[in-house]
């Protein structure tokens, strides 16, 4: 924490030393999100490209701990968070017209998604806060996360999820041995309930866009991205959006990198919606500030997505908007179209919020918004394992066949 000048409120200004709040500014109660400040200078002298460079890659996340909000003796899980693999996609990239696609496969991480990254800063927060019990509301990866690295550092999970949340998802709370109460409501009441709960029992809350180490977390993708390309950005990154957090998260580790040199340029960040959970792409089109949103209907099967008011809209519009990048919206049905045309092309399973992101990139390929020569990034959130019953809808159903050569040979000729 030797690099971390304190917090700063994204509605008003306000800053803050980090021992005088703990999670939001007062000014502003549940809504005022802050955001950690660095004091770049310093990193600088202290890391560097070279000097993380020696660090393990099964360090994964914490390749980057002074960039992180932790303290340096810290205790961090044993199960390794990020440095999830990059690959090269140039099959999508000739489907699109395009010359250099890359897929950023987070459904590797350890309990297969994104939400890890979040779920590794709140567990080290947690034990540094002398928390034993953990919280968070989710639609599912999230609470899965939280269940998982939880469990790796003997800490208790108490996971509030919408009881319409796949079964895939409340299987992983359960046998992680997190107490799950499923919310008769939205993502939105659940969200809502863990706060009133937390403050309640003095429960560590790790809920993002409240929490504000759990940006923190998501950032280290760009960081791995950029890396991974030989410290330079890509032009173009294409993330899912729901709640806002991994969209500002990502828009803050690319920050972070050009604030300390190490990049030239920032991305433009293209954040996808579901046109069922669209609120952010109203506000952008409608020039909207994030305290002037208001709470829309959120109906979508890509349940890790779905949010009737996104909680990180002020990061999550500054994210698009100061990196002239756009928010595009999809269909149910393009997201899944794009899980099966995903995994053909590059071996990898994703859940329908993340391919999501590669619907975005269609669309935003149609709309003539991308340049084919541009190095465009694909940010896959989650495995598809997650949601077989969404992704059992984009295939046909297999023929039964008898336990003869001569059945196998006529199905194959009706193939």
């Amino acid at each position: 924490m030797r690099f971390v000048l304190g917090l700063r409120c994204t509605i008003c200004g306000a800053e803050y030393a980090v021992d005088d709040v703990s999670y939001v500014c007062p000014r502003h109660g549940d809504d005022g999100i802050l955001d950690v400040m660095y004091d770049y200078d310093a990193l600088r002298q202290h890391i560097s490209p070279a000097s993380i460079a020696q660090t393990s890659t099964d360090a994964g996340i914490w390749r980057y701990k002074p960039l992180l909000p932790v303290q340096a003796d810290s205790p961090v899980p044993p199960l390794r968070v990020g440095w999830t693999p990059l690959y090269a996609a140039p099959r999508l990239a000739e489907r699109l017209g395009l010359h250099h696609v890359w897929v950023k496969d987070d459904g590797v991480n350890p309990t297969a998604s994104f939400k890890d990254r979040a779920s590794a800063l709140a567990v080290v927060k947690a034990r540094e806060a002398g928390a034993q019990i953990v919280t968070t509301a989710s639609t599912g990866n999230a609470a899965a996360a939280l269940a998982g690295l939880a469990a790796s550092m003997s800490l208790q999970a108490v996971i509030f999820v919408p009881k319409t949340a796949p079964p895939a998802k409340i299987a992983q709370h359960l046998i992680y041995g997190a107490r799950v109460l499923l919310v008769d409501g939205t993502y939105d009441d659940a969200f809502e309930l863990t706060l009133k709960v937390a403050k309640e029992f003095g429960w560590y809350n790790r809920n993002t866009a409240y929490n504000p180490y759990m940006s923190e977390g998501k950032k280290t993708a760009a960081y791995e991205i950029c890396e991974q390309m030989g410290w330079r950005a890509p032009d173009r990154v294409f993330v899912p959006v729901g709640d806002g957090c991994i969209i500002g998260g990502i828009y803050k580790g690319f920050r972070d990198l050009l604030a300390l040199g190490w990049i030239d340029a920032m991305p433009k960040i293209m954040g996808i919606q579901a046109e069922g959970s669209s609120a952010l792409v109203d506000a952008w089109e409608r020039d909207l500030a994030g305290w002037e949103m208001t709470p829309q209907p959120a109906n979508t099967l890509a349940d890790s997505i779905s949010a009737g008011l996104p909680r990180d809209r002020i990061k999550a519009l500054a994210a698009v908007r100061e990196t002239d990048g756009a928010y595009l919206r999809v269909s149910d049905q393009e997201i899944l179209d794009a899980i099966p045309v995903i995994a053909r092309n590059t071996g990898v399973f994703s859940e329908p919020a993340a391919a999501t992101a590669y619907a975005g990139l269609v669309k935003a390929v149609e709309k003539g918004l991308v340049d084919p020569a541009e190095r465009i990034v694909v940010l896959l959130t989650g495995s598809g394992l997650k949601d077989i019953g969404n992704a059992m809808k984009t295939v046909p159903q297999p023929p039964i066949v008898a336990p003869t050569l001569e059945a196998v040979k006529a199905v194959m000729r009706e193939a």
